[in-house]
């Protein structure tokens, strides 16, 4: 949080110090303001943390890659389904969108990844808008997450709205390489490979979504108006083929709350299936 003025009151004693006492007060009143920024990045990467310690990002949606078009609880977006072949990669681009912050905490994350559409693990990366609550700023951040072996990795916290990222994952045997490019802000990129055994990972689906994620307690988190993510440059590979989000069977995944209000809504994918916008409509 931004340094503040002191009290009225304050600055009229300021007059009565000598000069070279109101230089040392101007250097600490810099450095303060200097920390300030930083102090509230690092409080709220801890609160963000918490948060997603106990976030479990499978779909909660019916059981069934036999439907092109579903309702979820937690994802909107588009979810290549099972196939005979294992799927082997999974890449997108977008520009971060930006978040709209009120008095609730809030989360809302967008990734790329396999598996989680139905079965019971994800490998995943991408990015996330945090809103910590009580009309604070959004705070972004990349991160990526091999679900249930480990919690999200928060990886940068300084990706603005905007900035131009590009997210994979890509299996090879049982290893997989997550991938992610911040292009316009350094320090958010990120690139680790993980081990998952096959009787473990099954890599029986890929996808593109919008997630808001579990809180602290396994309550469903309220989703920040993050506007629109528009997707791009879909890419897929199960087995020896590569194609985009068409070439598999495809499910268009809308969120809604357990009453049916839509949260997010994923728009039509275009002529080559390559891209696709998801719309916010409501946090909960």
């Amino acid at each position: 949080m931004p340094g503040r003025f002191p009290p009225f009151r304050s600055r009229a004693l300021l007059a009565c110090v000598p000069v070279l006492g109101l230089v040392t007060l101007a250097s600490a009143g810099a450095a303060s303001a200097a920390r300030a920024p930083v102090n509230a990045r690092a409080t709220a990467r801890t609160a963000l943390e918490h948060l997603l310690a106990d976030w479990h990002p499978t779909n909660l949606a019916p059981r069934s890659t036999s439907l092109t078009q579903v309702k979820s609880l937690n994802w909107s977006g588009y979810a290549d389904g099972k196939t005979t072949a294992r799927y082997g990669n999974v890449a997108g681009r977008w520009a971060q969108p930006a978040g709209k912050c009120g008095s609730a905490q809030s989360l809302a994350v967008f990734w790329v990844g396999i598996d989680g559409f139905p079965s019971a693990t994800v490998e995943q990366d991408g990015t996330g808008i945090f809103c910590p609550g009580g009309g604070a700023a959004p705070v972004y951040f990349s991160w990526w997450e091999m679900f249930p072996a480990n919690s999200a990795q928060v990886v940068g916290m300084t990706v603005k709205p905007g900035d131009h990222i590009a997210a994979s994952v890509t299996r090879s045997s049982t290893s997989y390489a997550l991938k992610l490019t911040d292009s316009t802000t350094s320090g958010n990129s990120l690139s680790t490979t993980q081990a998952c055994a096959l009787t473990t990972c099954k890599d029986t689906s890929a996808e593109w979504i919008a997630e808001r994620p579990a809180n602290s307690t396994g309550k469903l988190s309220p989703l920040t108006n993050f506007g629109t993510w528009t997707v791009t440059g879909a890419a897929v590979m199960a087995g020896p083929t590569s194609g985009t989000i068409s070439s598999f069977p495809d499910n268009e995944i809308t969120m809604a709350s357990s009453s049916g209000k839509v949260l997010a809504q994923p728009g039509p994918l275009n002529s080559t299936g390559t891209s696709f916008k998801v719309t916010w409509k409501a946090s909960k």
